[in-house]
């Protein structure tokens, strides 16, 4: 210590030492916050919008993704999605899981692309080996059970997850049936799901009554399992997920050049071309959910207790609150945050 003052160097100790004209300030060191840890359940490959929540998720260092899980329908062809969409921008670390397959009554848009090419061919990593040796790590089609990666994982950070839910929740409903112990043990689970008091837009954006709301009205016990878990929820309904990503911001994307931004425009065409006659717009609903996750302040909550039926109406009900809701997002905060994200140099 006396040789530091004698040679004029004061020690800080966590303290940052800012000097103006004639005075110096003592400002605490403020530590970088650690990323969040999360696993994103989706539906990809049918509509367009998990895909820009992916994209989101997987430009937001406030994130560490541990995983990824797959939804409804065909899971195995949408963790073939993954695999491909992963592989083709570099993201070999994370693993995709295959959930609880189901029956689908959708159009899976997106499956030419999935059936091209898997992480198979897509994945060959050089790596360090034993002892300097250098080995290769190939990807493949034969996906961990998504349920038993959800778990797995709480287990090893328990209170510490995130589980970010775009897809129905056949998955959750799963995990809470075969270990609810273990389930309680995530942090929140932040969703895109549900219509509180504003249903499905009209084709000229006019405002209609609640829905059974598509996420939900798949599963509604799935929900209902999910609310009486005691696991904290934060819900994105229709009320706040109606954001359209208009031709101006789309093109500005799609321009950008990047690799990630190249997997968006493939899926989004296949999207189009399969999707029948309906606006070329895409409705937003799944990346409000990563926003939250994110910048919570882009989508206020609201305290409700909720009644789901057998429909999948998400009714709101008198009684203690078994979930925060967001009933309006900034719209404009969150476009800009999208934007920003996906065009920025990595």
């Amino acid at each position: 210590m006396k040789l530091l003052r004698s040679l004029g160097i004061l020690p800080f100790f966590g303290l940052a030492v800012l000097v103006g004209a004639g005075q110096s300030v003592l400002a605490p060191r403020v530590a970088a916050a650690e990323p969040q840890l999360a696993i994103l359940d989706t539906d990809i490959g049918d509509d367009i919008d998990d895909v820009f929540a992916l994209a989101l998720l997987l430009r937001s260092p406030e994130v560490n993704l541990l995983g990824v899980t797959t939804a409804y329908g065909d899971t195995e062809l949408r963790a073939q999605l993954l695999d491909r969409y992963l592989g083709a921008i570099e993201r070999f670390n994370i693993p995709v899981a295959t959930g609880v397959a189901t029956a689908q009554s959708n159009v899976f848009s997106q499956a030419a692309y999935a059936r091209q090419k898997s992480r198979t061919e897509w994945t060959k990593v050089l790596h360090q080996g034993p002892e300097g040796s250098t080995a290769i790590a190939v990807g493949g089609n034969h996906h961990q059970d998504g349920v038993e990666l959800l778990l797995d994982q709480i287990r090893l950070h328990p209170g510490q997850i995130t589980l970010i839910a775009i897809g129905p929740l056949n998955n959750i409903q799963a995990a809470i049936e075969k270990d609810l112990a273990t389930f309680r043990k995530l942090k929140r689970v932040v969703m895109m799901g549900g219509s509180i008091y504003r249903g499905y837009d009209g084709q000229q954006g006019e405002r209609r009554a609640p829905d059974a709301e598509w996420n939900i009205s798949r599963d509604p016990a799935g929900l209902r399992a999910l609310l009486a878990s005691g696991v904290p929820v934060y819900m994105m309904p229709l009320d706040s997920t109606q954001i359209h990503l208009d031709t101006k911001e789309r093109e500005l994307i799609f321009a950008h050049g990047s690799p990630l931004t190249d997997q968006l425009t493939l899926l989004y065409h296949q999207w189009l071309a399969n999707k029948g006659d309906a606006s070329p717009t895409p409705t937003l609903f799944d990346p409000v959910a990563v926003a939250y996750a994110v910048h919570p302040e882009l989508c206020p909550m609201t305290p409700l207790r909720l009644n789901v039926d057998e429909k999948g109406m998400t009714i709101p009900i008198a009684g203690e609150p078994n979930a925060q809701v967001c009933l309006q997002s900034d719209e404009k905060g969150f476009l800009d945050l999208l934007l920003s994200r996906l065009t920025e140099k990595p």
